[in-house]
């Protein structure tokens, strides 16, 4: 069932477009990975998705709901179904707050709980859910008295108070240690099983879509590149985009030969030049690439790509061996080890 349906135009772009010509829906209860590199326009989507930024052009809707139109009480009850996780958690917590009033405002904001109690219960649930045991000791706390992962985690409890119907967190592990990064996304994938969530995760990293992703969206320079199942985009790459982010996947198997795809030149902002916007870095671009823009092809299985020569290169594009990467231990629900007592760290 389609939850989330985008369109976006291309027509009217200026000379600059964060994102033009997108086509995307999402299904209800999906991991849906966006992945990309820096500038590829993965965030502005996610942001237009939640209603932070304003399309100029196209519509997004939710449950056939144009979202751009909607005011007042609708708008309201639309931020409360749609909640955000942001890469950055040191910046996304007001410092002047203790860390119980932080996760309360949601339910404050939106009138879920009257009494004081009623919200205090709730707010120790959600951190306690959020692996940060006890709940009422993390909620004294001040944002500057807790670990990078703890902050991360007050984030997720923030957003997952309220059990929004889609969570977008936009590259949620992205600035934290490696060591916490596995029970962050963990957490994440615990609590869309528990609520009933539809998860769309942004990431540069194509492994960690792997790991974690139903289906995963590539995008470059505003565009839609190639959209599938998680084992469709990364085992069988249609565009040479695609194949060459999964080349810099790093192999588990030290015998296995590199073959990297070098690609040339800058990324390209979608409006920059005519044609695919990527055929400039492209070893495969011919003159046909140049005349059009090439539209999101079915090639079979719901495995969508936007290259006009998928038929004829994707049988040579290099690609991956399943089984290289042990994506299993991010799928598991946390453990006792994942979950943070008051103990674990030193007041700061």
């Amino acid at each position: 069932m389609v939850f989330a349906r985008v369109r976006s135009s291309a027509d009217g772009a200026s000379s600059v477009s964060a994102v033009a010509g997108i086509n995307l829906d999402i299904l209800r209860g999906e991991t849906l990975c966006l992945v990309g590199e820096s500038g590829s326009g993965k965030t502005t989507t996610a942001r237009a998705i939640g209603r932070l930024v304003a399309p100029t052009a196209g519509s997004i809707r939710i449950d056939d709901i144009d979202i751009a139109k909607l005011r007042g009480t609708r708008l309201r009850d639309f931020r409360r179904r749609v909640q955000f996780v942001f890469q950055d958690p040191f910046e996304s917590l007001n410092p002047r707050q203790r860390i119980g009033d932080i996760v309360a405002e949601p339910l404050v904001v939106h009138q879920v709980l009257r009494t004081k109690s009623e919200i205090q219960d709730r707010v120790w649930k959600s951190l306690e859910e959020c692996g940060l045991t006890p709940g009422r000791d993390y909620a004294r706390r001040y944002p500057h008295e807790l670990s990078g992962g703890q902050r991360q985690r007050v984030c997720i409890a923030t957003a997952a108070i309220l059990e929004p119907e889609l969570l977008i967190a936009d590259e949620p592990v992205s600035m934290l240690d490696v060591s916490v990064r596995s029970g962050i996304i963990r957490l994440l994938l615990s609590l869309r099983k528990v609520h009933q969530m539809t998860l769309l995760f942004v990431t540069h990293d194509l492994s960690l879509a792997w790991a974690i992703g139903d289906r995963v969206a590539v995008m470059y320079a505003g565009r839609l590149m190639e959209l599938g199942s998680a084992e469709q985009v990364i085992t069988e790459p249609k565009h040479p985009y695609t194949s060459a982010l999964v080349t810099a996947i790093p192999e588990a198997d030290p015998d296995q030969p590199l073959r990297p795809m070098n690609l040339v030149g800058e990324g390209a902002s979608s409006t920059s030049i005519t044609g695919c916007c990527f055929r400039l870095r492209c070893p495969y671009a011919q003159e046909v690439c140049a005349t059009s823009v090439p539209p999101l092809a079915d090639t079979g299985h719901g495995h969508l790509t936007a290259c006009v020569r998928h038929a004829e290169i994707s049988s040579g594009l290099p690609k991956i061996v399943m089984g290289t990467m042990a994506a299993e231990p991010l799928a598991s629900e946390p453990g006792d080890s994942d979950r943070m007592t008051a103990s674990d760290t030193t007041t700061r």
